[in-house]
């Protein structure tokens, strides 16, 4: 039988790669695939997502090979992500993994979201596949298990973090979240914030306690990803990774 994939992403600016790598890696594999935003809306990538020209100053480097900015346009101009459920109508009866997608607006409308810590804990107590990728993996952060001194749901795990030398943070830093292929009706937010919210690298470490650990490589790129799997828990730590984690979420599923 086909695998089955509740796929989440952020209506308020994914990464554009960090959706489309792991959405085109399932769907070549064969799986069924439903997609879940917070308002049900289609989940449009920051436009410096799909800017070729985009070069991030943290890091030196331009992060958004042409053809992978030329793909995510066409599922963005198609109907392929047109037509997701909300969070709160999902269910993960009959799936075989969460997958979580990451991206500014991630920190926003994902990360600490009672319906998707919901959808998490049922596929974590259910022997479930958990992925996250970059900005989600906070959610798995503010998950808490009440059957476990409310530690974190990633307490004593092997797991990927963004590393605090890549955050947007230093004076004068700001944060914009303005989208490719916004509508009046799915324009996400004018909010700017202070470069990231939080130090994800920070929060993981202390997640995962002192029998866990935090995988942050400074020095992972796109020739050298960095993914990891410590069951049921599949992590990646930014946009060059993206492929890595959608070939990972393949290959685990593939042997369960």
């Amino acid at each position: 039988m086909s695998k089955k994939v509740l796929m989440i992403a952020t209506n308020y600016g994914t990464w554009g790669e960090e959706l489309q790598a792991p959405w085109d890696a399932c769907k070549k594999a064969g799986f069924e695939v439903t997609l879940a935003t917070p308002k049900g809306l289609k989940p449009l990538p920051l436009a410096i997502s799909v800017d070729p020209e985009f070069f991030d100053p943290i890091i030196k480097t331009y992060v958004n090979p042409k053809p992978v900015c030329e793909r995510i346009k066409q599922l963005v101009d198609s109907e392929e992500w047109a037509h997701p459920i909300k969070f709160e109508d999902a269910t993960m009866k009959g799936y075989d993994a969460i997958v979580l997608t990451g991206g500014l607006g991630a920190m926003i409308d994902m990360c600490n979201k009672w319906e998707l810590h919901r959808l998490i804990m049922e596929a974590y107590k259910g022997g479930k596949i958990v992925a996250a990728l970059c900005y989600a993996v906070t959610t798995l952060v503010f998950l808490r298990d009440p059957e476990n001194d409310y530690k974190s749901i990633i307490y004593g795990k092997k797991i990927t973090a963004h590393p605090r030398a890549w955050d947007f943070y230093g004076p004068g830093m700001d944060a914009g979240y303005e989208l490719y292929g916004a509508t009046p009706d799915n324009k996400g937010t004018d909010v700017h914030t202070p470069g990231f919210l939080w130090p994800i690298e920070d929060l993981v470490r202390d997640a995962v306690g002192p029998n866990g650990a935090c995988i942050a490589r400074i020095n992972a790129n796109r020739e050298d990803p960095q993914v990891y799997y410590d069951h049921p828990f599949i992590t990646g730590t930014s946009v060059e990774s993206s492929i890595a984690y959608g070939d990972k979420i393949v290959e685990v599923l593939n042997k369960l």
